[in-house]
């Protein structure tokens, strides 16, 4: 068993694998289209506007021409959400609903103290803020506020809500009094230096309710604040750390996980209090950013786990503006969005506290609409609709959203409302749309991510030339092709040729296929990766594998590849000569140099 593997068993990856087809994995991101027999898609690792990205069915592997990135089914969890790979596969089993095994089957990542003693203090930070919250004078004001936004003591348990008292150096006691590192825990994001000093820290949080923020496990990584009467900032985060990284973590998303899984749906909202706040309402699939917009890292993580979004961000322009730049990054992989429309600018919290649980179930969250009619509702505010200026502007802007749509009856329905909102002509309306409509097509470019940049000089008349490898080097990847493919073909080459590859990474992948097949193992390149745990070498590997081999191997094409790698020694011999003979006839020694003229016409005969 491979340390690497977090003692989870070779059987256990290997059934996670076969229940994880490459296909259908990598599609849940990335749209494929067949071409032979592989599958190309544009590269979700990097922008680009030519498919470079290839799936190959019959070999479970993924590999992207263009940025490198290649692997099995829990590789591309592991890049796609930024998973290690115990968690990747622990993820993979209960979506599978494969039990892993008690005590082997537990998910540990490589030995780490400083991290663990980071997650230790944070979980003791975390009751100590609630204890101080709930038991202490400290925490009075605290807990009078958290009551008149409706917090009751249940939900203010389950939320593990705390407060830091307005003081200096409450946490730094309470850490050194349990022999914490100080300076470990300023890293870690707990403390701060003061500005005059580099020995002496002081409390991050002072004066603040605090809010514990969770990884998708359920362990602690970080803190929200926020202020306890007027202040900037109203709320502080954990800065970044080893265990926090803002842009990959969901509050709340380990206590929502079961809800989202049955529902297949994520409420997501802007604030933490809108989470608790709805969760007591009945709403326990609600998830919220770190105090940041969405990112690509949140919405992949999500697609793992549901089929469509609602989006119930706060009712004021700042809102609203928000809801409207998240939809595209969503719609980007192919999840249903919906909106939900909050009025007279209230946010979630207030809502329910002013019209109650069943109204906002009802209304705010099973009433939440399209993004097309969330986009016309919030375009309609920026126009007077009751003059003709007006309504040709809103027509201009909202056209070409309605254009755009794929479904004709889609846009026959947005259209007949626009009419008759506007009074209207449905056939003008509808004649304009068909004109944008065909104008949109004519425009189209290939592929997508065109407003970022990488590798975007591939376009028409700057294609970059192929880079050509040296025949060694190609006749080592076809070695190790035909040697992915076939048990014998490796034997062959392991009696003849062993480990002497030229390449350090070939000589590498050489070994651990010899000892793969010595196990007993069948060929399968997707569990030979698994075996790796080495980023570089399962990107060779991947790239090795997209070759064009022959069925089967044949014992010529095997030694022609053995002769060209066996002559680069040979040939860094002779080069090696040829200098001391240069060197012996510059020193005027020509009895030597003949000498080893006479050995280098040997090799070369060799």
């Amino acid at each position: 068993m491979n340390a690497g593997q977090g003692n989870i068993p070779e059987k256990v990856i290997d059934v996670v694998l076969q229940q994880h087809d490459i296909v259908d994995t990598v599609s849940r991101y990335v749209h494929l289209t067949k071409q032979g027999k592989y599958m190309k898609g544009l590269c979700p690792f990097h922008s680009e506007k030519t498919p470079s990205f290839t799936v190959t069915p019959d070999r479970q592997i993924f590999y992207c021409y263009g940025c490198g990135k290649g692997g099995n089914a829990i590789k591309f969890r592991m890049e796609i959400e930024g998973l290690s790979f115990p968690e990747a596969v622990k993820i993979m089993a209960e979506e599978s609903h494969i039990v892993l095994p008690e005590g082997q089957g537990a998910v540990v990542n490589p030995p780490n103290p400083e991290r663990d003693r980071l997650l230790q203090a944070y979980e003791w930070t975390a009751k100590f803020y609630h204890f101080l919250l709930k038991n202490t004078e400290h925490g009075k004001a605290a807990m009078d506020y958290l009551r008149s936004r409706g917090f009751n003591d249940k939900v203010i348990d389950q939320f593990q809500i705390g407060f830091a008292p307005d003081r200096w150096d409450t946490l730094v006691q309470f850490l050194t009094k349990r022999s914490f590192d100080l300076h470990e825990m300023e890293k870690g994001g707990l403390l701060t230096k003061r500005h005059d000093s580099e020995e002496d820290y002081l409390d991050r949080f002072r004066g603040r309710v605090m809010f514990p923020i969770s990884d998708r496990n359920g362990r602690i990584i970080a803190f929200a604040g926020r202020i306890l009467g007027e202040g900037q900032p109203k709320y502080l985060n954990s800065p970044e750390s080893k265990l926090f990284n803002k842009s990959r973590i969901l509050y709340n998303l380990h206590q929502a996980k079961p809800s989202i899984r049955k529902l297949r749906q994520i409420v997501l909202f802007e604030g933490y209090g809108d989470v608790i706040s709805a969760w007591e309402a009945g709403v326990q699939n609600g998830v919220a950013t770190m105090g940041t917009s969405l990112t690509e890292s949140h919405a992949a993580l999500m697609k793992t786990m549901a089929d469509e979004i609602v989006i119930c961000y706060d009712g004021d322009r700042a809102g609203q503006a928000a809801a409207m730049k998240t939809i595209p990054l969503l719609e980007s992989i192919s999840l249903n969005v919906r909106i939900s429309v909050l009025n007279d600018g209230l946010d979630p919290d207030e809502f329910i506290q002013k019209y109650g649980a069943d109204r906002f179930n009802r209304q705010i969250i099973d009433g939440a609409v399209s993004t097309t009619k969330f986009k016309l509702i919030y375009l309609k505010k920026n126009h007077i609709l009751l003059e003709e200026d007006g309504k040709i502007a809103y027509t201009k802007e909202v056209l070409p959203i309605i254009a755009a749509l794929a479904s004709s009856t889609e846009r026959e329905v947005y259209l007949r409302e626009l009419a008759s909102e506007l009074q209207l002509s449905f056939e003008s309306l509808k004649q304009d749309c068909n004109e944008i409509r065909q104008s949109m097509q004519k425009n189209m470019t290939d592929g997508d991510n065109n407003d970022k940049r990488w590798n975007n000089g591939r376009q028409k008349g700057q294609v970059s030339a192929p880079t050509l490898l040296p025949a060694y080097h190609t006749g080592e990847r076809r070695l190790l092709a035909m040697m992915l493919q076939d048990a014998e073909a490796a034997s062959y080459v392991e009696k003849r040729l062993g480990d002497a590859f030229n390449i350090d990474d070939h000589a590498a992948i050489a070994a651990y296929l010899y000892a793969y097949y010595a196990q007993g193992k069948p060929p399968d390149i997707s569990r030979f990766m698994s075996s790796l745990h080495d980023d570089r070498l399962e990107k060779t590997v991947s790239s090795i594998s997209m070759m064009d081999t022959p069925p089967e191997w044949n014992v010529q094409e095997l030694d022609d590849c053995i002769r060209e790698v066996q002559k680069v020694p040979q040939k860094r011999q002779i080069d090696k000569k040829k200098e001391e003979m240069i060197n012996a006839e510059r020193s005027g020694d020509f009895l030597r140099a003949a000498q080893i003229a006479s050995e280098i016409i040997a090799l070369e005969r060799q």
